[in-house]
């Protein structure tokens, strides 16, 4: 499941890129999907939207098991 994941991640990095941020896949455990917010997205005002509408919601379409995503420091 961790290459889907990444290769879902890469999907959606250019979007974060162009922001002058990025993602960085820190953990898959039982469908909850642990990742690292960097560059401008770290303190980005929007970063929950981003996380939760744009990485979450690819996952999920992508990958059904996926149940969630979390943002770790």
């Amino acid at each position: 499941m961790i290459e889907e994941v990444e290769a879902v991640l890469e999907s959606v990095r250019p979007m974060l890129m162009a922001d002058g941020g990025n993602v960085e896949l820190v953990s898959v455990d039982e469908g909850v999907v642990r990742v690292r917010l960097i560059g401008s997205c770290s303190s980005c005002s929007s970063s929950t939207m981003t996380l939760k509408m744009g990485i979450e919601k690819a996952l999920k379409k992508a990958i059904p098991m996926v149940r969630c995503v979390e943002a770790v420091d």
